[in-house]
């Protein structure tokens, strides 16, 4: 061990924890705005991707607006499965199930799909050890989803079903931006501007429910701050320093904490107290997805490398 490295670790630590607490505080921030607040999900989505595109510009203007190793295909796959569309499903469930299964279906969910799709489209090869995870997934889902789904609780249902969709498009984005070779920032920038493109006209035009000039300056400035910001570029950068810093599998572990982070910020921000088979369902999914990052094997290959590098006493 060198002697910067338990101050690197430390770093990555809270770079980490910063990261996952901006994307579980999205789903509980954007739950609250739109209950309390004029705005509807259509004014979240443009403030996101308006403030998005203008912080993104520079990245923009020095690497490109298109993913040109992918084409224009890929790239329109990349804009709706992180982009306005995302956004606008992502946000749609959130006005019909709690938070908290937000941060279980979406983060939770989307590796199970990223997996499957990176196997049909990349020809990848999966663990046994993220098999094992990966394969809790689906069991905490049910948990979540069970007693709805043989019970409907008023319209619930349709909320998880946005948040599997959600889940579905971004795992879309994650392998595409692994197609492309494009870095993180670029792909975020990509996606900001095209959302922005795109969306903005629809949305001035077109006749969708807008709430905005009924907002305060306060809802209005808190989702500036949080859904263009924060969640659109000061995570991605904050993440990506923590894996620069830990390494990817390290990096993956704090991953797996937003489902829990999500219900606990839940709880104590908008009082949805969760039941206990969702409590079940949110531990598994945690649990299948730190066994399904690959965190845990990488962290055991780590280790045993460290082991054999050290000279024998």
């Amino acid at each position: 061990m060198t002697p910067d490295e338990p101050l690197r670790a430390l770093k990555g630590t809270a770079w980490a924890i910063f990261a996952i607490s901006i994307w579980a505080g999205w789903m509980v921030v954007t739950r609250l705005d739109l209950g309390r607040s004029a705005l509807t999900v259509h004014d979240i989505t443009a403030i996101r991707f308006a403030t998005a595109a203008v912080l993104l510009l520079p990245v923009l203007l020095r690497h490109g607006a298109f993913a040109r190793s992918v084409g224009f295909g890929d790239t329109a796959l990349m804009v709706a499965g992180a982009g306005a569309p995302y956004a606008l499903v992502a946000a749609a469930g959130l006005l019909y199930a709690p938070a908290a299964q937000a941060g279980a279906l979406i983060p939770g969910v989307m590796p199970l799909f990223a997996a499957a799709l990176s196997v049909l489209i990349l020809g990848e090869t999966v663990s046994r050890d993220r098999l094992a995870g990966l394969a809790l997934v689906p069991v905490g889902i049910l948990l979540l989803l069970g007693t709805g789904v043989l019970h409907p609780q008023g319209e619930r249902w349709i909320g998880q079903l946005l948040f599997l969709t959600a889940a579905l498009m971004w795992a879309t984005y994650t392998v595409t931006l692994r197609r492309s070779g494009l870095k993180p920032l670029h792909g975020a920038a990509v996606v900001a501007f095209w959302s922005a493109c795109l969306y903005l006209p629809v949305y001035l035009l077109a006749p969708v429910a807008r709430g905005i000039a009924n907002a305060s300056w306060g809802s209005i400035a808190s989702q500036i701050v949080f859904q263009g910001v924060l969640t659109s570029v000061v995570s991605l950068v904050a993440f990506n320093r923590a894996v620069t810093l830990l390494g990817a599998s390290r990096a993956a572990v704090f991953a797996s904490l937003v489902p829990a982070m999500a219900a606990v910020l839940a709880v104590s921000v908008l009082g949805e107290i969760p039941t206990g088979s969702d409590i079940a369902g949110i531990a598994l999914v945690s649990f299948g997805v730190l066994l399904g990052s690959g965190a845990v094997s990488g962290l055991r290959r780590a280790r045993a490398a460290r082991s054999a590098a050290q000279p024998n006493a």
